[in-house]
């Protein structure tokens, strides 16, 4: 499966096709709970990852929230 992420292209053969955002995640070794996904234009909330299908060309954006900073 071919998917654009973060406006790179990237091939992932060993996603079959209508994996689901939860399953890229997890192929990424990315936690859940510290990212946001748009999914071809349209904010995908963590409750649907489950349930919405990759298919090839898809585009994705990832967004990583880090903790950390100064505290006062």
């Amino acid at each position: 499966m071919q998917l654009v992420i973060n406006g790179q292209q990237k091939d992932f053969p060993s996603l079959e096709a209508n994996s689901t955002i939860s399953q890229l995640l997890a192929h990424l070794g990315l936690k859940g709970d510290r990212v946001a996904i748009e999914h071809n234009g349209e904010i995908v909330p963590r409750s649907n990852w489950e349930s919405v299908s990759l298919h090839s060309g898809d585009k994705l954006e990832i967004v990583h929230f880090v903790g950390g900073g100064l505290q006062p």
